[in-house]
C-alpha cells in the first residue's frame, strides 16, 4: 500500500443475534487510532477478491452461521496462509460456516453449545502463556455473558479458559478453552469465545483482551 499504512477488512453479517454491526462498531476507531485503514464488507463475496485480501492484513470477521462458497473459503483460507492474520468473537467465528470443514481446520475451534448455568462467568488466564502480548495488564476475570462450548483444535495455544459445573448430564466439572492463538501458514490468528453482545465489551478486561488480539494477529 502506497500510504504505508495497514488494512483491516471487516467482514459482518448472519444472524443478528449476535450482533455483528453493533459489536464490530466498537473497534473501528480503535483500528483505526492505531493505524489502520479500514474497509468494512456485510457479504462474504470479498473473501474472492485475491488482490484485496492479499494487500489486507487484518480480517476481523463477526458472521454467526450461515453459508460460505467454496470460491469465497478457497479465498480466505489462502490469504491467511500467505500471512493475512484473522480474528474474531464467539460464535461470530467459531459458529460460521458449520458445512465448511477447511474453514473449522482454519480457525481451530468450533461451537456445539451453550452449557447451562447462568451468573458472571469467571474467566481465568494461562498460567504458562502469561507474557503472551494479548494477556498483556491483564489477570483473571469475571464478564455477566454466556459461555461458549467449542470443540477446539490441539495446535491451538490456549490463553484463557472456562470452567462450566456439573449437571444433571455432565457428572464432574470440565474447564474448556475460551481464548487462544494459532497460526495458518504465514498468518495468525486471534479467537475468544468471550464476548457477544455490546455490554459484554464495556467489561474493560474484556475489550482490552479483544484490543490486544486484534493488534497480534494482524500481519
Amino acid at each position: 500500500m502506497t500510504s504505508g499504512r495497514r488494512r483491516a477488512l471487516v467482514v459482518r453479517g448472519g444472524w443478528e443475534g449476535n450482533h455483528p454491526v453493533q459489536t464490530t462498531n466498537l473497534f473501528l476507531a480503535f483500528l483505526r487510532e492505531n493505524g489502520f485503514e479500514v474497509l468494512v464488507e456485510d457479504s462474504l463475496e470479498v473473501y474472492e477478491d485475491e488482490d484485496l485480501l492479499l494487500k489486507t492484513d487484518l480480517v476481523l470477521q463477526c458472521w454467526t452461521r450461515g453459508d460460505i462458497t467454496a470460491g469465497e473459503s478457497a479465498g480466505l483460507l489462502a490469504a491467511v496462509r500467505a500471512g493475512t492474520g484473522f480474528a474474531g468473537w464467539h460464535r461470530g467465528v467459531v459458529d460460521a460456516f458449520r458445512e465448511d470443514p477447511g474453514y473449522q481446520l482454519m480457525t481451530g475451534g468450533t461451537f456445539v453449545g451453550h452449557p447451562p448455568g447462568g451468573g458472571p462467568l469467571r474467566v481465568d488466564l494461562c498460567a504458562e502463556h502469561a507474557d503472551h502480548p494479548v494477556l498483556a495488564g491483564l489477570g483473571d476475570f469475571t464478564v455477566d455473558t454466556e459461555a461458549c462450548w467449542a470443540l477446539t483444535d490441539p495446535l491451538d495455544d490456549v490463553l484463557a479458559t472456562v470452567t462450566v459445573d456439573p449437571d444433571d448430564t455432565r457428572q464432574r466439572a470440565v474447564t474448556i478453552p475460551a481464548v487462544w492463538t494459532r497460526t495458518w501458514g504465514k498468518g495468525r490468528l486471534f479467537v475468544s469465545t468471550v464476548g457477544r453482545t455490546p455490554a459484554d465489551f464495556a467489561n474493560p478486561h474484556v475489550r482490552t483482551l479483544t484490543r490486544q488480539g486484534l493488534l497480534w494477529a494482524s500481519r
